[in-house]
């Protein structure tokens, strides 16, 4: 069966190329200044986001206020495509393009709407997520960071880890503790907090892969105090918030993950004649049936995603996307296994920039990251188990 979108959506397609080949950054502006975080953003970025959203094409599903054009949830699907195939991203920013301005949205005043979230979308401002803690990484509801009203401001006391980009981030949208007399999935309110409040610390986190190019950061907070304005939402509200903000990534996160293990594929069958050359003929028969059945695997799992997704198109639950975020990104790691495996010595090149190329052990070491964030592979199984399969606690 051969899959195809009907002629509006084509059309829709064809639009947005049009448009893409005349206002796309260069590949040397690329090369010239790769972000170095998730919050960072250069110039071109900047730029980059604002002709988007000028345009109508940096969140085509929302309205044009907002920097869409009312899309359809498919359209939205081949835009994502289109950009991924021309290998430019649509921001360097995504936690806070794609999580963060629209909760703000759906949850925050008109005031932290204008002054946070539209500049976030045109590139003006970049942001970063306050949720994990040493004692709460996937474990939320257990955060310790205590916020406190005193008179017209809020004092924030505590310490978030794995906060990514913080050091590059204008501003972090908090998760704290706000009545820790109440079950702990009740007390948990949102905070905006700009990153250059007096008392606040961030401390990079270096890697093991590019020492040099930190992402992830311990952010201290030691009698930080904000407006009490800058309470996102109801107070106490912020569980139900939280569920709602990683919502906004959940629907087509699971086509990025596609996308990037379609891609690790193409590259690793580009290299493959050069790395079975000094194979043996077992080997090469064995290495061609592993590498059959990482192919099998990658399409599968966008044809998983096909169905949850039109599941969703039509307003059903799609219990397919429970399992995506697992199944993907184990897959990128077998992968990238894989070919670190067949590459041999030739594994241990280093990489200079931050997305590392196939073959290398930096590569398959990177992959490990993607298994953990957004909720452990362990804790997805759980999840799947009980919510799923509804399978009894032992």
């Amino acid at each position: 069966m051969k899959l195809r979108f009907d002629a509006s959506v084509e059309a829709f397609r064809a639009e947005f190329l049009e448009w893409l080949e005349q206002n796309r950054p260069s590949a040397d502006e690329l090369a010239a200044e790769p972000a170095r975080s998730s919050a960072h953003l250069p110039s071109w970025a900047r730029g980059w986001a604002q002709r988007l959203f000028d345009a109508g094409w940096l969140i085509p599903g929302w309205p044009p206020e907002l920097g869409g054009r009312n899309a359809g949830a498919v359209e939205t699907l081949v835009y994502l495509e289109e950009l991924n195939r021309h290998n430019i991203p649509r921001t360097t920013n995504p936690q806070g393009v794609g999580i963060i301005a629209p909760s703000l949205i759906d949850y925050g005043t008109q005031e932290q709407i204008d002054r946070y979230a539209i500049p976030v979308l045109r590139g003006e401002l970049s942001a970063c997520l306050g949720m994990s803690e040493p004692d709460a990484g996937s474990d939320l509801a257990s955060l310790k960071t205590r916020a406190v009203f005193d008179g017209d401001s809020i004092v924030l006391n505590g310490q978030k880890v794995w906060t990514s980009g913080a050091h590059d981030a204008d501003f972090c949208f908090m998760f704290c503790r706000t009545d820790p007399d109440v079950p702990k999935h009740r007390g948990i309110s949102i905070v905006l907090v700009p990153m250059d409040t007096p008392g606040l610390t961030v401390r990079p986190l270096k890697e093991i892969i590019h020492p040099h190019l930190p992402d992830l950061n311990e952010v201290f907070l030691d009698d930080v105090m904000v407006p009490a304005e800058n309470l996102v939402g109801e107070l106490n509200n912020g569980w139900r918030m939280a569920n709602g903000a990683l919502a906004h990534e959940r629907n087509l996160v699971w086509l990025m993950a596609v996308l990037g293990n379609e891609s690790a594929f193409a590259n690793l069958l580009e290299m493959l004649p050069q790395l079975l050359q000094d194979c043996t003929l077992s080997e090469q028969t064995s290495a061609i049936d592993d590498l059959v059945g990482l192919h099998v695997d990658t399409v599968a799992a966008r044809c998983l995603g096909y169905r949850g997704f039109a599941r969703y198109t039509k307003g059903g639950t799609a219990p397919e996307q429970a399992l995506m975020k697992v199944y993907t990104s184990e897959i990128r790691q077998r992968l990238a296994l894989f070919a670190a495996e067949l590459a041999g010595p030739a594994s241990l090149k280093p990489s200079a920039k931050r997305h590392t190329d196939v073959g290398t052990l930096e590569d398959f070491y990177s992959t490990f990251a993607s298994t953990i964030s957004a909720g452990s592979s362990e804790i997805q199984r759980n999840i799947i188990a009980e919510k799923v399969l509804s399978l009894p606690r032992s």
